[in-house]
Order: C-alpha cells, then sequence, then structure tokens
C-alpha cells in the first residue's frame, strides 16, 4: 500500500539507527510486543528520490563519459599493480587479503575474527520488525509425550551432525589409509567429544533407561553439561591458543609441506570459552529430546499451579546452555513456562555446580600440575612416532611433542568450532585413542577418583539430590550447598517431579566420585605408560559436551 509521504513523520536521515539499536539493546524489552501490523503514522519518513535534472548543455556529458572512462581503466591498472606488490607471485603463505575492517591479519598462525553483529548497524529499527504482530491462527495443544513410558525402546544419541569427520587417516606405514568401519573419531576426544548414548552395562551397571514393566517413572533429576565451547582462556600443556601464539610471534620465518602444507594458509579461528553455534544446536536438541521423553512430567505442575525452577550458573556458556535447552524443552518464547535460577561462579560464594570456588583447599593449580604430568608422561609415548613424522614437515620451528598433541586438540576444537579440521587427517586410529586416554589420565587424577578433592566437591550436589528425594531440606550447611538459595521453597522446591541442573564435566565427574561408584574406581589408579585393555572409565563416556545423567525415581505399581 503507497502511504504519502507527509504522513511518514521523521526521515530516516533524522533517526540514528545505531543509537537505537543500542538503546533497544541496553533497555529491557516489554513484557508484551505490539499485537497489530504497524499503522502507517508509525514509518519513519522516508524521503522520496529526487530524479536529477537533465542538462542543456550536452557536452558537459560527454565530458564526464570521458572522465569516467578515464578513471576506470586507471583503477583496473592500479589494482594490477597493488595485487602484484602485494600478493607477489607463488608465495606459499599468503592469505587473501580482507576486504572488511574487521578481519584480523591473514597471515599464518595469527588469529582471525569475523565480529558479529555490527556494533551499530546503520539499518536498525526494531521498532519495524516486532517479533509479534498477531493474527497468530489455531493454537491448540496436544497431550504431553511420554516417549520414556510408551515407546518400546529407548532412542540413541549416536552422531554429531552439522560436524565432518576426516574420510581417512594415517595408517602406521605413515600413508594415509581409508578409516575402519568401526571407528568414531568424534568418541575418541575425551571431554571435548560430543555427547552420545553409551551401551547397556558400559559403566557395570545393567539397566536400561526405560523403566521395569511394573513400574512408572514419577520423577527426574536430569543433570547436563554446557555444550561444545572454544578452548579455555588457559592451558598448562597444550593449549590451541597457546600454539598459534607462538607461531605468529616465531622469531624466524617458518614453511610447512607435505601433510603440514595446509598450515602456510592456516589461521587461528577460534573464540575463547563461549559456546559455538554447534554447541548451542547441542543443548537446543537436547531439550526437544527430554521434552519428548519426559514432557509427561509437566502435567504435576499444572495440577499443583506451580512452575519448574530450572538451575544454571552465571558463566556465559552455562547461561547460554540453560537458555537453549529451554528453547527446545519449551519452545519459544518459553517466558511463563519455568524459572531460571542463575547461581554465581565466583570466589566467595557458595556453589554445587561449582563447588572448586568454595572448597578452599581445592587448589586446582597444583592438583592441575599433578594430573598433567601424567599426561606428559603418556604423551611422551603415545606420540613418539607422531613428532618422528610430523616434525620434518615443518622448516623454522621446533615443533615439540605439546606442539604435536596441541594438533589433537585443534582437530577437536575445530570441528565443533567450524564443522571441520585439517588437522584431523593427520594421525592413526590408534594415535587418537591414545590422546582419548590422555584426557581419561587428565580427568582421572584432577577431578575423580584419582583426586584427593573430588568427593569433597560433588557431596553438596549429592546433599541436594538427597533433599529433594525425601522432600526434606537440608538440615547442616557444611559443603559447598547454598543456605541462601536452598532453604528458600521458592528457588529451591522439594516438591517437584522434574529437576533440570547444568554444569561442568569436573563437576559431573565430582558427583560421580561422591556416589562412589565402584566400578569406576576398580580402574584406578590408572596407569600412564598404557592404555589398560579393560576400563569402564573414560571420559568421552562419562563428561563429554552437553554430557547428561538422568536420576529417574519410579513408582512401582
Amino acid at each position: 500500500m503507497a502511504v504519502p509521504a507527509e504522513q511518514y513523520g521523521r526521515s530516516f536521515g533524522d533517526l540514528e539507527a545505531g543509537e537505537e539499536y543500542k538503546r533497544m539493546n541496553s533497555e529491557r524489552r516489554e513484557s508484551y510486543e505490539q499485537e497489530a501490523l504497524l499503522s502507517p503514522k508509525d514509518y519513519p519518513n522516508v524521503p522520496e528520490p529526487t530524479t536529477p535534472q537533465t542538462s542543456s548543455k550536452p557536452w558537459i556529458c560527454t565530458r564526464t563519459r570521458v572522465t569516467h572512462v578515464v578513471s576506470f581503466f586507471a583503477g583496473v591498472l592500479a589494482c594490477a599493480v597493488a595485487q602484484y606488490f602485494l600478493c607477489g607471485s607463488g608465495g606459499t603463505r599468503g592469505a587473501p587479503a580482507s576486504s572488511a575492517g574487521y578481519l584480523a591479519s591473514p597471515d599464518a598462525g595469527s588469529t582471525e575474527v569475523h565480529q558479529f553483529p555490527p556494533p551499530s548497524p546503520t539499518n536498525a529499527f526494531p521498532s519495524l520488525f516486532p517479533t509479534s504482530v498477531g493474527y497468530a491462527g489455531p493454537t491448540p495443544t496436544g497431550a504431553e509425550p511420554g516417549l520414556i513410558q510408551t515407546a518400546p525402546a529407548y532412542p540413541l544419541h549416536t552422531g554429531a551432525p552439522h560436524l565432518v569427520s576426516p574420510s581417512s587417516f594415517v595408517s602406521k606405514h605413515n600413508s594415509s589409509s581409508s578409516s575402519s568401519s568401526h571407528f568414531d573419531l568424534f568418541k575418541h576426544w575425551g571431554n571435548l567429544s560430543p555427547w552420545f548414548s553409551v551401551g547397556k552395562g558400559t559403566f557395570g551397571v545393567d539397566s536400561t533407561p526405560e523403566a521395569p514393566e511394573t513400574c512408572q517413572i514419577t520423577g527426574l533429576h536430569f543433570l547436563h553439561r554446557h555444550g561444545a565451547r572454544y578452548p579455555t582462556g588457559w592451558a598448562a600443556y597444550g593449549g590451541p591458543a597457546n600454539f598459534s601464539s607462538r607461531l605468529h610471534n616465531s622469531a624466524s620465518k617458518w614453511e610447512t609441506h607435505g601433510a603440514l602444507s595446509f598450515m602456510n594458509d592456516w589461521t587461528y579461528k577460534l573464540g575463547e570459552e563461549v559456546l559455538t553455534p554447534f554447541g548451542r544446536q547441542q543443548l537446543f536438541d537436547l531439550g526437544v529430546s527430554m521434552r519428548t521423553k519426559y514432557g509427561y512430567l509437566l502435567k504435576d505442575f499444572t495440577e499443583t499451579n506451580k512452575l519448574p525452577v530450572f538451575r544454571t550458573e552465571s558463566q556465559d556458556r552455562m547461561l547460554a546452555s540453560a537458555l537453549n535447552f529451554a528453547i527446545g524443552f519449551f519452545g519459544y518464547p518459553f517466558e511463563g513456562q519455568y524459572q531460571q535460577s542463575i547461581t554465581i561462579e565466583a570466589d566467595g560464594f557458595n556453589n554445587t555446580l561449582a563447588p572448586y570456588k568454595t572448597c578452599p583447599n581445592a587448589n586446582s593449580v597444583k592438583r592441575s600440575s599433578r594430573s598433567l604430568s601424567y599426561v606428559r608422561q603418556w604423551a611422551d609415548i603415545y606420540l613418539a612416532d607422531a613428532h618422528a613424522r610430523l616434525a620434518p614437515l615443518m622448516k623454522g620451528y621446533s615443533l615439540t611433542i605439546e606442539d604435536v598433541y596441541t594438533f589433537q586438540q585443534m582437530c577437536a576444537y575445530e570441528t565443533v568450532a567450524i564443522g571441520y579440521s585439517k588437522f584431523c587427517e593427520l594421525f592413526t586410529e590408534e594415535e587418537w585413542k591414545g590422546f582419548d586416554y590422555a584426557l581419561d589420565l587428565f580427568f582421572w587424577y584432577d577431578s575423580a577418583f584419582g583426586s584427593p578433592v573430588a568427593r569433597v566437591q560433588g557431596i553438596g550436589y549429592v546433599q541436594e539430590m538427597l533433599a529433594r528425594l525425601t522432600h526434606t531440606p537440608i538440615s547442616l550447611h557444611n559443603s559447598s550447598t547454598n543456605a541462601t538459595l536452598d532453604d528458600n521453597p521458592v528457588t529451591f522446591p522439594l516438591d517437584h517431579s522434574l529437576y533440570v541442573d547444568a554444569t561442568h564435566e569436573v563437576v559431573v565427574l565430582n558427583i560421580i566420585t561422591a556416589l562412589n561408584l565402584t566400578n569406576f574406581a576398580a580402574d584406578g589408579p590408572l596407569p600412564a605408560d598404557h592404555i589398560p585393555k579393560h576400563r569402564s572409565f573414560k571420559v568421552s563416556h562419562l563428561a563429554p559436551f552437553a554430557t547428561n545423567v538422568q536420576f529417574q525415581h519410579p513408582y512401582r505399581y
């Protein structure tokens, strides 16, 4: 519909789009969106384009046309000269120069950053793009799903959609070979693996998720880890960012060839600690999965006129994981369907979801140093052949065992961040099994049965779960429990049929250790000179990205 210009009101030229955008982002959005289409008076004034006046002097147009032609060819010549001097002829280290100012230097090994969204987009007018305009059509709901009770089998989560694994790996004879049909690389990255379902009896427990024939599941305590993230900001051994910095700041000019030739144009593309796009997808999918399995538990909340209370903590990736889970579980918009408790992860705050911030004697630096000593010992053994194979392919830089270990980390992190990584092709299947075990070693001694503080750090959550199961408040706060929150029936209810808690992989392992699952304990102490043939403690099975533990309480009828 055409609208007269005089009805538009303010013009686009009068509005500072970036300022409106920043103002809208900084203020809380109103609870209810505008339910009607924008009326003509709501549109900013867009001045109609003016038609240029034709000149009565045709010789001016002719001279202007000649000027444009000359300028065009001068520009072509300038581009050719600039390209010759900037790109050279046949350089191996060059990468395409960025045409956008926000891209970092393309030099190999440097960090490449794509900053989105722009801080002050010129076309951002949120008032013109409401999230609801009414006219939704019919919206009746159906019965809540209860797959865990009704289906003849439990659905397994076996793949990692959106990620690509290499089609071949290096063989023991230093040549490329196709991957074994049974080998799944994504299941050999320890805590960096995407989560997957494990089979019956994997942990020595002869049970399945399905309820026994004479029982009905009446409640669920759901514990999950955050989704796939970028590397953390620190690394005492390995660390993709550390390696990238060493390359970028190398005093000598390095060059690679053979299997490492891709590094001549490689740039470091990883952020730090926040969720990757795949990590966001993991938690959304997990929310959908849990609603399909346990949606029927929500009937209890309707009958008691209450809302579920889910918990997470304040770190960015933790809160983002919880909210993505909620979108998958409740759908959008999820406001008014549940309440999100956000505990603080910082020194001085009791927090069962981050107990290492509570326990004063849990010196993580000293403990990690001890754990990493086992990783170093094992890396020197299982990566010896890989180091001998890869070191000669890099000139001008002395490649170490730690660097080769970082290549394996880079494979995992790049895959869950950008979908695929050339680093994955550099190793044999046996070397990937060695990497998986290296992370078992670290977490066994850092966060599980080989740690002197794992049980202490996990006991707080066990106390909370016991309080929920028995509907009895915690009588004595002598661990990481938070009395302010846990003694309040609103922030820590004891009569609900569904509890969802988001935490870190180390805390999941702390809780498993505090529960004293003896089959895992029997695996240790883990040796640093070989992989035990039979072990149930595998971090890729226990604490991968988006891992989840379902504590069910059934009712026998």
